[in-house]
């Protein structure tokens, strides 16, 4: 997992949020602040949900089996997703019960000093770990917006660390208001008006969560400018002539499988077909390093069935044109 630089991250916002959730539960005890509870509680699951992230990458680690001839990497997409559901139902769905309870029977918040000191020591706290996933994401997100870096990552652990943090800080910033509205007002209702926005919050970020993470496992090709290489890298305008088809799925965030058809001429010997399929994957290899497991199967081009449109593909020649999915 330190490829993603995801590690880091996980790190940071794990020692963050178990400090805040001490912090929180105090405030809690002298104020009587349902924001703090519910944040409390956030803080708690948030922890729960690193804990599992760092559990993931680690059995995501193991060597292949029998059972398991392609690895365990998409043990990282599995505990991604139960962090999804963790966030919903501890995090989300407590708030939003809390808020609902603060709101039907308000009270007035003692001790002020509690909450908002914590809430500004939350801030700080949460800002610090926000800013170690951004400098991690940045590292390989490259040209990508943020909204694309979450959608396109292949790597959970940092989008989740990201809309974790995001989150976090909002939903502060939102208890922090609710609290100051109930102090000014004396009225409590504004405290828990600010929970139950914590808790709508915590359940739209989950759901975005679940969302990428669902369609991780569900299994997703390469990226298109590795899917370009991997198509330049085929293709040696010898023997391997072009590209009928090709398939590639995602094994973990570090591990890509590569499958397709290639075609060659019918004069071609066993051996030069052979030598030719060696030297392609070592070059898929070198132009993309994540690319473990690669299965080339020759074929021979029929360029009149190309004319009369059978199965098309991808031509010799180049990546880009169409080819049959034929054998003579």
């Amino acid at each position: 997992m330190s490829a993603s630089g995801g590690t880091k991250a996980i790190v940071a916002a794990l020692g963050a949020n178990l400090a805040i959730a001490v912090a929180k539960f105090v405030a809690f005890a002298f104020s009587g602040s349902s924001s703090m509870l519910a944040e409390g509680v956030h803080s708690v699951a948030d922890s729960g949900n690193q804990g599992l992230l760092l559990l993931g990458g680690k059995k995501a680690q193991r060597e292949a089996t029998p059972q398991h001839p392609f690895g365990y990497g998409r043990e990282r997409y599995i505990y991604a997703f139960l962090v999804s559901i963790v966030l919903f139902s501890i995090g989300g769905m407590f708030a939003i019960y809390e808020g609902y309870e603060k709101i039907k029977h308000p009270h007035e918040i003692e001790a002020w000093y509690w909450p908002v000191g914590v809430l500004v020591f939350a801030v700080i706290a949460e800002s610090i770990s926000f800013r170690t996933a951004i400098k991690e994401s940045n590292a390989t997100r490259g040209s990508l917006s943020w909204s694309e870096f979450v959608r396109r990552a292949k790597a959970p652990e940092l989008p989740v660390v990201l809309l974790e943090d995001l989150g976090a800080l909002v939903g502060l910033i939102l208890a922090l208001g609710g609290v100051c509205l109930s102090l000014a007002t004396g009225d409590g209702l504004w405290d828990g008006i600010g929970t139950l926005c914590i808790g709508v919050l915590l359940i739209l970020i989950a759901l975005v969560l679940a969302a990428e993470t669902k369609s991780l496992l569900l299994g997703e090709s390469a990226g298109t400018e590795d899917v370009e290489k991997i198509e330049a890298a085929i293709v040696d305008g010898d023997v391997v002539t072009g590209i009928i088809h090709m398939r590639t799925l995602h094994l973990g965030p570090e591990e890509l499988l590569v499958a397709a058809k290639i075609a060659v001429q019918h004069d071609d010997t066993a051996a030069e077909v052979a030598r030719a399929i060696d030297a392609a994957e070592s070059r898929i290899r070198e132009a993309v390093p994540i690319a473990r497991v690669i299965y080339l199967e020759p074929d021979i081009y029929s360029e009149s069935a190309a004319v009369a449109g059978t199965n098309p593909g991808k031509a010799p020649g180049g990546p880009g044109a169409a080819a049959p999915d034929v054998a003579h």
